[in-house]
């Protein structure tokens, strides 16, 4: 695997004035995203604390949703490419724990998109990019499809860490990289073997 996962990012626009206008408002529905669930914020809400207008917000996105969607979208990429790469890492604890390791340092904000009230946006965002990571990857032998083998080992991979994100008790990434290794990785990975595509993509 490598950053060509980059071309599964949503396209961002080229216009200066638009670019400002969408990463404020990205910033916005961040911050606010820590002080309460998605669910609860309104579109006047986040388009007041990223300082445009109401009728701004809609020149942009059609819903609080789409918005979400986009914010999601580049973090998730960056997600994936760690969690497809552990399918086929030489060291798949090392792998894992380099991924919750990740997921450790920006916790408010997966803990907001993963079990919040957004959740089921984001998830559906990480099967899109699942699939198109699937479409990339060829494995060895024929018992199992490899978007089957994707989309299982990304989304299992995905319930742990929403797990995790939810716990009062204080699991360290550690703990969890074991999980991740033992129950989804460690089963999954003497089966897949990948091999490039066309493209050159694992």
């Amino acid at each position: 695997m490598d950053g060509s996962l980059t071309a599964f990012k949503k396209d961002v626009p080229s216009d200066a004035r638009q670019v400002r206008s969408r990463n404020a408002l990205s910033g916005a529905l961040l911050a606010l995203l820590e002080e309460r669930p998605f669910d609860q914020l309104t579109i006047r809400e986040i388009s007041a604390k990223a300082g445009t207008g109401y009728a701004t917000f809609f020149r942009h996105y059609p819903t609080k949703e789409a918005l979400l969607s986009d914010v999601a979208a580049e973090e998730i990429a960056d997600l994936l490419e760690k969690a497809a790469t552990i399918l086929f890492a030489a060291d798949s604890h090392k792998a894992a724990l380099a991924l919750c390791n990740y997921v450790d340092e920006r916790r408010t904000l997966w803990y907001a998109l993963l079990t919040g009230g957004a959740a089921g946006i984001v998830r559906e965002e990480f099967i899109r990019q699942a699939r198109d990571i699937a479409s990339h990857v060829t494995l060895h032998g024929d018992w199992l499809p490899a978007e089957l083998g994707v989309l299982h080992g990304v989304g299992s991979t995905i319930d742990i860490l929403s797990w995790w994100l939810g716990q009062e008790k204080d699991y360290s990434p550690v703990q969890i990289a074991d999980i991740l290794d033992r129950l989804v990785i460690g089963p999954l990975v003497g089966h897949l073997a990948a091999v490039p595509d066309a493209d050159g993509r694992v």
